[in-house]
């Protein structure tokens, strides 16, 4: 594999990996909201710097790597981040030119492959088997993608190369920033026995805690864990999902349909709201919708949208995409108050709220949250379901859905 660091250390490939059959390609954009706004301030490269707003409860959308080394990361709030790193420079973000720079990013990857699978705005899975003739083995069609990437919009980025979705996608994670790491399948198991157990999908930090507890530290210990304990500890699907990954096997493949999914409600108020509070509530009653039709449909989403459209039919819409996919109403509620919070409303008038979660995935496929603090809440909402499916939608309700915003007017739902 060569050029590997220690534990947690940035790896890279030797010129002369053997490539050949590691076809699947992962691509994430290196810092990608906070690389495309230095396209505007190259004096600022090499600063800390954080996209968010300044001011209230703002939250951190990007930061590039100087700051990340201060301990700066998304979602935490400006104020906490400017503690960490007083000397970062603070930008606003233009969600417009991160769309722009994504859709020329997936059109180049097109160029080399119709095989695209984005995941979000700013990485994407690429079957690349199929481009081998026309442009030669996958670890020079990766180093082709990464020198056209920066050549044509200045941006970086880094790519893993593996015979599966979850070893490419760790090996990109592994090369970051600005890297490539090609993981020949007869070195999987090499690579991914060292790394701590959570590497893994779907291990969080409340998992890792207590698979620790268990005397599991390593991806190694888990695969050294028999099937039969693991599905005991977690259940059998989980189970069994965790010992495959632990084992490397990972049979998905590439698919160019999952990103264009999504599941949303949006609402028109007959009279334009002010009171943010009351906006809130109104996201919750959201969030409970989606989150159940995420659940009956069996998907969990990856990305949650919020769109906001204002008196004067000014529309603004943010999105933040999860560590962990999921179809929880109270996560789902989480985000998009703390994106309404981002957005600074500043006591403008609003006339139309939505809620979306994109980047759908199928439950089944995902080994989420075990022990995470979002389980607590899985019980309560499905009973709600139930109840729903028996006595109708309102049978339960959280409590401050109890005092609605006056003159609502519902649009219908939305799906795409």
């Amino acid at each position: 594999m060569a050029a590997k660091g220690g534990q947690g250390e940035r790896q890279v490939s030797a010129a002369d990996v053997d490539s050949t059959r590691a076809t699947v390609l992962h691509v994430d954009m290196d810092a990608f909201f906070a690389s495309v706004e230095l396209l505007d301030h190259p004096e600022l490269v090499h600063r800390p710097v954080i996209i968010g707003h300044e001011g209230g409860r703002g939250v951190v959308t990007s930061a590039n790597y100087p700051a990340r080394r201060f301990g700066v990361r998304s979602a935490m709030p400006v104020a906490r981040a400017m503690r960490l790193c007083p000397q970062a420079v603070v930008l606003r973000p233009h969600f417009e030119k991160y769309r722009d720079a994504s859709a020329e990013v997936m059109r180049i990857f097109r160029d080399v492959t119709p095989l695209v699978e984005p995941l979000s705005i700013d990485e994407a899975f690429l079957d690349v088997a199929g481009a081998v003739k026309l442009f030669g083995p996958p670890a020079q069609i990766a180093a082709e993608l990464r020198a056209r990437v920066q050549r044509e919009t200045g941006l970086t980025c880094s790519i893993g190369a593996g015979a599966t979705k979850f070893i490419a996608k760790l090996a990109s994670t592994s090369s970051k920033p600005d890297g490539l790491l090609v993981v020949p399948p007869e070195q999987t198991l090499e690579f991914l026995h060292p790394l701590p157990i959570g590497a893994l999908w779907g291990v969080g930090p409340a998992t890792r805690e207590s698979l620790e507890r268990r005397g599991i530290r390593l991806v190694r210990d888990l695969a050294e864990t028999p099937r039969a304990v693991l599905e005991g500890w977690v259940g059998a699907g989980a189970g069994a999902k965790l010992h495959d990954l632990a084992w490397g096997r990972d049979p998905r493949r590439v698919t160019t349909s999952r990103a264009d999914k999504s599941i949303g409600h949006e609402n028109t108020f007959g009279t334009d709201v002010r009171d943010v509070d009351a906006l809130k509530r109104e996201l919750l009653d959201q969030a409970d919708r989606v989150g159940a039709r995420l659940r009956k449909a069996g998907w969990r989403a990856r990305t949650i949208s919020l769109k906001v459209r204002f008196a004067d039919f000014t529309t603004i819409t943010r999105s933040h995409t999860l560590p962990e996919a999921t179809d929880l109403a109270r996560r789902i509620h989480e985000e998009t108050v703390a994106l309404l919070d981002a957005a600074q409303l500043r006591g403008r008038a609003v006339r139309l709220l939505g809620t979306r979660g994109e980047q759908l995935v199928r439950a089944e496929d995902e080994v989420l949250g075990l022990w995470s603090d979002q389980e607590q809440w899985r019980g309560a909402e499905t009973a709600a379901d139930l109840a729903a499916l028996r006595f109708g939608r309102g049978a339960v309700m959280p409590a401050a859905l109890l005092e609605r915003p006056a003159g609502r007017e519902r649009l219908a739902d939305g799906e795409g």
